[in-house]
């Protein structure tokens, strides 16, 4: 009894390979360290977190899957985190079956983004408990679930057809309309369809943590707590519940922040689209057109290789400080 007790417990986190899903995943991991785990963290040669210093108690290991960076834009975001589940099922389920080796520490949980929903079915085989973590919005996951659900009952001709009947309503879903629905023209409907069912599939998940605050996201928690009927927490914002070391996937310019010293508090716009965003030339110039609008001082990151079907290259969309 005694041994068994003396056992250290290990969270296993797994992120998506992209930076808004990496870093919020880190400061949870931070907060977890702070109250005794072990932390391991799972990555993908794709996007891969060379770790500071700073994360030198944690263990980093990587799913050897073989995806080319190309397949990101050939596929668009959809299919390709299709694939990167179907490439890191196997490996993934090997890597556990290595930790769970180990006799001087068991396995509290494994944490699991929403887009890795590979780690459920491997879990499941082991009997461990797991975690579903969203780093978007509950808005976000609800409408992702809602588009599921219409889908099966072929409610979503207004997607489909476009044009005036994208503004209307969702039913039982004021205020959103069907263009405020997740779909890019990079994938179609049934593609992202495909996905989000995955993504929104609790099951044997023993709760759902969000990277949210309560207050602003009342009735999309407490829907989705009736629809999964499992614990859903808001446990957000996690970057001033504990603060992380830099988690850049790529070399952070810092050419900026001397015009950003130059303005007043909290008045500059702040605008990223993440690292699997793809945008087409017309989509950018009419966010821009719309910013330049608003009169409002902003900061627009754009990710190399972000644009498509572009004749002008990133380097002339950027204004040098």
């Amino acid at each position: 009894m005694e041994e068994k007790l003396s056992r250290r417990r290990r969270v296993v986190l797994v992120p998506v390979p992209a930076q808004g899903h990496i870093t919020p995943m880190i400061q949870l991991a931070k907060a977890l360290h702070s109250k005794g785990f072990s932390i391991t963290v799972v990555q993908t040669k794709f996007n891969y977190l060379n770790p500071s210093n700073d994360l030198s108690d944690f263990q980093f290991v990587t799913i050897p899957e073989n995806l080319p960076v190309s397949d990101l834009k050939n596929l668009g975001p959809g299919r390709f985190l299709i694939k990167l589940a179907n490439e890191c099922y196997v490996s993934f389920k090997d890597l556990l079956g290595q930790l769970l080796v180990n006799e001087e520490e068991e396995i509290a949980c494994v944490i699991y983004d929403e887009f890795m929903y590979f780690v459920e079915v491997a879990v499941k085989e082991f009997k461990l408990r797991n975690v579903i973590l969203s780093t978007t919005s509950a808005t976000a996951f609800v409408c992702r679930f809602v588009m599921c659900e219409l889908y099966a009952k072929d409610g979503l001709a207004q997607l489909k057809e476009g044009g005036e009947r994208e503004v209307e309503l969702v039913p039982e879903l004021y205020p959103i309309r069907y263009k405020d629905l997740p779909s890019s023209v990079f994938a179609s409907v049934e593609s992202s369809v495909e996905l989000f069912k995955n993504t929104c599939y609790k099951g044997t998940a023993s709760s759902v943590i969000i990277n949210t605050v309560r207050c602003l996201e009342m009735s999309s928690l407490e829907w989705l707590q009736q629809e999964l009927e499992i614990p859903v927490y808001s446990i957000g914002p996690l970057h001033m519940v504990v603060s992380a070391p830099p988690t850049s996937l790529l070399e952070e310019n810092e050419s900026c922040i001397e015009w950003l010293n130059k303005q007043k508090p909290s008045s500059v716009i702040y605008i990223s689209l993440g690292s699997f965003t793809l945008m087409e030339t017309k989509e950018m110039l009419e966010m821009a057109y719309g910013f330049v609008s608003s009169n409002q001082h902003f900061l627009w990151v754009i990710r190399p290789g972000s644009i498509c079907g572009s004749e002008i290259s990133e380097e002339e969309l950027l204004k040098r400080w």
